[in-house]
């Protein structure tokens, strides 16, 4: 079977696309510095502590390793902090994926999945949102991918170089078979936050409860981490198979608002999730749903575990699991 190389396989997406992998036959080797990601979340994959930005370091092991190519999540993804430290992300998102670029061509490596998002889109004007959106990033993490993504574009026109950019919109729960989570340090996704709400008992913030929507909270596509995985594998697949570049939006097409998943939290918990309201956040658009139907027709994909419910389900059993080991903050 061909060999993947996971950067950024220590994290929440990357560690569970890892096994994911592996678990259908692929072999992986997980590349990581640990900025972000857990060690314990590799399991027994080959792992290498390394950075993106040391593009020599990386074509020696992509050469070592006879890598057939390569799944790139290594990127900080923290909206706010990116609108602190822009420069921190577009070093990292930016720079370092120049440098995996780098490294690939000189290793002879040159298929790659990448790990891209609907902040690329910003607030659009289309809903549900499809893939010929006009790029409109409205922070710097959203730039820091568009940046990539036409670095990309370049790079299959005169390299020879096939990449699948895959724009994800609200990844969420747990991975059921590989026990793997979320376990961002600070969290800011909803429901690990609503989780933390309720053991703390200090409440989780709604940002705004004034938009145009039923009830007036923000309204998202929530796409399970399993399902993400599945779409990195089918993308790869695709290119080793001699597929042609693209980019394609991960979600399931349908939206949940923020009081609606803090309904399904309270469902599944038996718990009262204390929650207040905050003033809205900038750039915040009101509603931001996946159009898929691309992702479908190209690759087959199917979300498996498209009810929220079901997501709320996993990402709380994977929450209590790390309370009862006093790992969950």
């Amino acid at each position: 079977m061909p060999k993947i190389l996971v950067t950024g396989g220590a994290g929440y997406i990357g560690s569970t696309t890892a096994h994911v992998l592996r678990k259908r036959g692929f072999e992986v080797v997980v590349v990581d510095d640990l900025s972000r990601g857990y060690e314990h979340n590799v399991r027994g994959l080959p792992f290498h502590k390394l950075s993106t930005l040391d593009a020599r370091a990386m074509t020696d092991l992509l050469t070592s390793e006879r890598v057939d190519a390569v799944i790139h999540f290594a990127a900080y993804i923290a909206v706010g902090e990116s609108t602190k430290k822009p420069e921190l992300h577009f070093w990292n998102n930016t720079s370092g994926s120049i440098s995996l670029f780098n490294a690939m061509i000189d290793a002879g490596v040159k298929r790659l999945v990448f790990s891209s998002t609907a902040a690329v889109y910003g607030a659009p004007q289309i809903i549900p949102v499809p893939e010929d959106a006009p790029f409109a990033p409205v922070n710097p993490y959203g730039e820091s991918k568009v940046m990539v993504e036409k670095i990309l574009g370049w790079l299959d026109q005169y390299r020879d170089f096939r990449s699948i950019a895959l724009r994800y919109f609200n990844a969420c729960g747990a991975d059921p078979d590989s026990g793997l989570g979320e376990e961002h340090e600070p969290e800011t996704h909803l429901i690990p936050l609503l989780f933390r709400a309720i053991k703390s008992g200090r409440p989780a913030q709604i940002f705004g409860d004034d938009y145009e929507t039923p009830d007036g909270t923000c309204i998202r596509d929530y796409v399970h981490v399993t399902d993400l995985a599945d779409a990195h594998v089918l993308a790869v697949e695709s290119l080793l198979g001699g597929g042609s570049s693209d980019a394609f939006n991960v979600g399931t097409g349908a939206g949940h608002s923020v009081l609606e998943v803090v309904r399904a939290a309270e469902e599944v918990t038996g718990k009262t999730v204390p929650r207040e309201f905050a003033p809205r956040r900038a750039g915040d658009p009101p509603v931001l749903v996946a159009d898929s139907a691309k992702l479908r027709r190209t690759l087959g994909w199917e979300p498996r575990h498209p009810s929220m419910h079901k997501i709320v389900e996993t990402a709380w059993e994977f929450f209590v699991r790390r309370s009862a080991f006093g790992v969950q903050r």
